[in-house]
């Protein structure tokens, strides 16, 4: 994500600065979530301030480490209730993190086997070519 912006957004705006799309951004909206409803303009148009910026990084990281929705929701449930629960936000974000180092973990050990893969077939490839060449 750029920089904060220093006045609300439009919804196009909003969608420029985060990477994602204005149907992205009103499906977050409508799905709950956000953190609290995005302010209007006058004609209903939405305006999307640095804070609502923020919580949209924080719930579009939360999805690319392959969170569940309803898990994003309850993690938004957890701060927008701000009801003394703020011991229970790390225990559910160690857990997403912990999560996520496991799949990294698989992914770098399917990257491994993918290597050795490449250096088996790069040597068969050497020893072929050296016996066109002696041959």
């Amino acid at each position: 994500m750029t920089t904060m912006p220093q006045r609300p957004l439009t919804i196009t705006e909003a969608a420029d600065t985060t990477g994602l799309t204005p149907r992205t951004l009103r499906h977050d909206e409508r799905d709950g979530l956000l953190l609290r409803p995005v302010d209007r303009a006058t004609p209903g148009h939405r305006r999307y301030t640095d804070r609502d910026l923020r919580w949209i990084e924080m719930i579009t990281r939360l999805r690319a480490t392959r969170r569940p929705i309803h898990e994003v929701r309850a993690h938004t449930t957890l701060v927008r209730s701000d009801d003394g629960n703020e011991p229970r936000r790390p225990e559910l974000l160690c857990r997403h993190r912990d999560r996520g180092r496991a799949e990294l973990a698989v992914g770098q050990d399917h990257l491994d086997a993918i290597e050795q893969k490449m250096t088996a077939h790069e040597a068969h490839v050497h020893e072929v070519d050296a016996e066109d060449r002696a041959g």
